[in-house]
């Protein structure tokens, strides 16, 4: 089961994490410069040059909101440019470049944002809405301003008491919040109960899912996804293919199962011919998916095909 966002690295996960570009390399979806790997095209630039405009923006904001009032105008004016280009954006295919692993907060922040509003588009959520759940992802992390960075950024696991300081950033943060202009309620509740599970096994009130705000089930979601897919200082990022078959694993009873459907249908929907890079390092091309397994296509590499539904130890790391 997974233990809110903790899942066992395997070797080949610390490999790529050991093998990350460095700062200074082009920003791009991934490693451009890998051999079979597809250039960033004209959509996908334009996504990447607002995505690293919102998080320098989140970066500088978010600090200051102890102290000043919240600049929420300014935030959404700048979330719904980087939304205009969110055709930009795979939810499976997007590494950002991340040189500081201090900033996986802002970048937890502003992925949390898109892939909330991608999910409240597949649902009924009214349109009118969209932009108020991308918000409440932006923001559900927010008080972890208030968390010491001794603690926030720790590499060791915490102690009981430094867990429990941490678990407080749900109450902080809807602090921060009511005091907020133009933010409906559900932002603020989806800040103070993304760690609440269906079940009653979340925190900090251990309420169960008839009384969850949408915006927090939804955000819930987003956050297990992205940090575990995202690279963190004490732990190497996770095939997004793996994070998906985990959540409908292990997650059923503590997320709402009608969300991490709708993430995984819509974000496996890959068309026969794509390239994806294996878990042992072999370039391949999809040729054939099963609609009730799609995280396990069927894939050509170099003249062979291997089944992923029955090489279990096998599984796609990335979309090239």
């Amino acid at each position: 089961m997974i233990e809110e966002v903790e899942i066992q690295d395997t070797a080949e996960e610390k490999e790529k994490a050991a093998s990350k570009p460095s700062g200074k390399e082009d920003a791009a979806q991934s490693q451009s410069t890998e051999p079979g790997r597809t250039q960033p095209n004209r959509k996908e630039r334009s996504f990447i040059e607002e995505y690293e405009q919102t998080v320098a923006l989140i970066k500088t904001g978010f600090p200051s909101v102890l102290g000043m009032e919240i600049p929420i105008f300014q935030w959404r004016a700048q979330l719904e440019k980087l939304i205009e280009q969110i055709q930009g954006y795979r939810i499976l295919g997007f590494t950002p470049r991340m040189p500081d692993k201090h900033d996986y907060v802002y970048h937890q922040a502003v992925l949390c944002a898109l892939t909330s509003y991608m999910l409240a588009r597949w649902m009924d959520i009214p349109q009118k809405n969209w932009i108020q759940v991308a918000l409440a992802g932006l923001l559900h992390d927010i008080g972890k301003v208030k968390v010491p960075p001794a603690i926030l950024h720790k590499p060791e696991p915490l102690t009981a008491d430094e867990k429990m300081e941490m678990n407080n950033h749900t109450t902080y943060g809807y602090q921060i919040l009511k005091n907020a202009t133009a933010l409906q309620e559900g932002v603020l509740l989806a800040a103070l109960q993304h760690h609440e599970r269906i079940d009653g096994s979340g925190y900090p009130f251990k309420l169960t899912g008839e009384k969850l705000h949408v915006y927090s089930k939804i955000v819930a979601v987003a956050d297990i996804f992205h940090a575990m897919t995202l690279d963190r200082r004490y732990r190497g990022a996770t095939s997004p293919y793996l994070v998906l078959e985990q959540l409908q694993q292990d997650s059923f009873g503590r997320l709402d199962p009608a969300i991490v459907r709708l993430l995984i249908q819509h974000t496996t929907q890959l068309s026969l011919g794509t390239r994806v890079k294996l878990s042992n390092r072999r370039m391949g091309e999809i040729v054939y998916a099963d609609a009730h397994q799609p995280t396990r296509p069927i894939v050509s590499s170099n003249g062979e095909i291997i089944n992923l539904i029955q090489n279990r130890n096998l599984f796609i790391m990335e979309v090239l």
